[in-house]
């Protein structure tokens, strides 16, 4: 075990990350409110999206600070908003700037303690947030690329190597990284599904955006996620609406290097069903500042291979032992450096924005 002492604040589980975020809370005399998951966790302990609110409730400026959107990203996020918990200086800072911090902890706690990124529906929660009263939206390269995506069989057969190839070599690795990650909503056993309802992960977060959130005239929120990008490198991805006025807020407070998905900027491919938009509908009556702080971890391919075979061995509860556990790690891998020196790397950043966002709400 590292003696680091940024380190100590991560975690190789999500029991052992709850209980070190729930403790830093109560040192902290902070209340948490846990949004209680019907499931049990992989080591069959309870499951919980928990909300720590650091802050007045009738506070004009409220800062949200989330992870585990995609369960398995949460090692990263958790280790963030224990150290934030813990650090003094920046809670006497966010005072000082009367704004509130929101900490939503593990906004997909099944994914989390699985090690699997989607929902207990095998849902994507960032794809998750359409309107469902009307037709899904449609995907058809992800449609002509299915079978070779999630193949009948691991290691994938060279036939669907070649598929995913041929469309790569066509159309760029850019337009495969979108074809498989912008979201699909035809088939439930595939990659970066949306639904065809709401998750539970969906309405816990609505709930917590009414109770904390409808109150505030300004609103920030740091997502934290891994997985896109050079390896330890934070990128600052624009996370409203395509709203001119709100780009430019966002590069003020968190600089000119704030990417979108809306200019082909970010390493991000363009998506749907966002889940932060749930601001918008949530907090009208709010001010609306957002990014998703995304951190490199491996090559995009090998990030989606790592996905691939995750949802190979979902689909196939027959695989062998040994081979799930392999391919298990491989998913907790590519989503989680556990070095110290990458962890040391996120929280510098995550202070960095954190501090970011304080100035910003502050100047009203």
């Amino acid at each position: 075990m590292s003696n680091d002492p940024v380190s100590v604040n991560f975690s190789q589980t999500y029991r052992e990350a709850r209980n070190k975020f729930l403790a830093e809370a109560d040192v902290a005399g902070l209340d948490v409110h846990s949004h209680l998951h019907p499931m049990l966790g992989r080591d069959g302990e309870q499951l919980a999206m928990d909300v720590v609110r650091d802050g007045p409730a009738d506070a004009a400026a409220l800062l949200i600070v989330s992870s585990a959107c995609h369960g398995v990203e949460g090692f990263c996020g958790s280790g963030v908003q224990t150290t934030l918990l813990q650090d003094r200086a920046w809670r006497a800072a966010a005072t000082d700037a009367r704004v509130a911090v929101l900490y939503v902890h593990a906004l997909n706690p099944y994914g989390f303690s699985w090690w699997r990124r989607t929902t207990q529906e095998n849902v994507d929660l960032n794809r998750n947030f359409h309107d469902f009263g009307g037709a899904p939206p449609r995907n058809d390269a992800y449609d002509e690329l299915a079978a070779a995506i999630v193949p009948a069989s691991w290691p994938p057969p060279a036939d669907a190597e070649a598929v995913l190839e041929r469309y790569a070599a066509q159309h760029g690795v850019a337009k495969l990284q979108q074809a498989i990650s912008g979201g699909q909503y035809a088939h439930p056993e595939g990659l970066f599904y949306g639904g065809r309802n709401p998750t539970w992960s969906h309405i816990a977060l609505r709930h917590v955006l009414r109770e904390h959130a409808t109150r505030c005239a300004h609103l920030g929120w740091i997502d934290l996620h891994t997985g896109l990008g050079p390896s330890g490198v934070g990128e600052r991805i624009f996370a409203c609406r395509d709203d001119a006025s709100a780009l430019q807020r966002a590069r003020a407070w968190w600089g000119d290097k704030v990417t979108s998905i809306y200019d082909g900027s970010s390493t991000s491919a363009p998506l749907q069903g966002l889940m932060w938009l749930a601001a918008y509908e949530e907090c009208p009556q709010a001010e609306y500042t957002s990014i998703a702080l995304e951190y490199g971890t491996l090559p995009i391919m090998e990030m989606i291979a790592a996905l691939r075979a995750d949802q190979w061995i979902e689909n196939h509860p027959e695989a062998p032992d040994a081979l799930r556990a392999q391919i298990k790690q491989r998913t907790r891998d590519a989503f989680y450096i556990d070095t110290d020196e990458w962890k040391q790397r996120i929280v510098e950043q995550a202070l960095d924005a954190a501090h970011g966002a304080l100035r910003g709400l502050s100047v009203r």
